[in-house]
């Protein structure tokens, strides 16, 4: 891993992206901004923000999607997290941090970007910060059954059209 490999593969994943006009359009002009500014943008260590890689955990069928009770921030949201040395790659932080996060082995990152989402949080650093999170679709095999990690206070299925109250995951429509 480098920090140089970590921002290369969060530039490709951005320029590659082509959201229609609108807010997401917009966030990723400034994410790649950002990116511009910030060699260092893929670590934790950049205070004023940084990338972050989630997963969009799908059943096989794509009819339910896990999420976690994240104990800092209170909310269900989706799996991820910050990009680690041992990442080469934005896409490698995201399939770690969803197997990791859920105990599924064999699980499918879709290429491409699915979206990017970004969020005021104090996380590890204790200060504020901002994460760019970057999403990833992942299929899960057929029967997984997950298992709940020291990272979350619950970890479920949830039927992708009844998601609970308060929740923040960006969902997309099949094409």
């Amino acid at each position: 891993m480098s920090a140089e490999s970590l921002h290369a593969s969060a530039t490709e994943l951005l320029t590659e992206w082509k959201p229609e006009a609108g807010p997401d359009h917009s966030l990723r002009e400034a994410i790649l901004a950002f990116l511009g500014s910030a060699p260092r943008g893929c670590l934790r260590e950049h205070a004023p923000g940084h990338i972050t890689a989630s997963a969009i955990v799908l059943s096989h069928d794509r009819r339910e999607i896990l999420l976690t009770l994240h104990p800092r921030v209170g909310r269900w949201i989706q799996l991820g997290g910050h990009c680690e040395p041992e990442d080469e790659t934005v896409q490698d932080a995201a399939l770690r941090e969803a197997v990791e996060e859920s105990g599924i082995p064999d699980l499918v990152l879709t290429p491409g970007l699915y979206g990017a989402q970004a969020h005021p949080i104090t996380c590890s650093l204790g200060v504020p910060t901002r994460h760019l999170d970057l999403l990833f679709e992942i299929v899960a095999p057929p029967n997984a059954m997950p298992v709940r990690s020291a990272e979350s206070d619950d970890l479920r299925w949830w039927p992708v059209g009844g998601l609970p109250v308060g929740t923040d995951v960006l969902i997309r429509s099949a094409p």
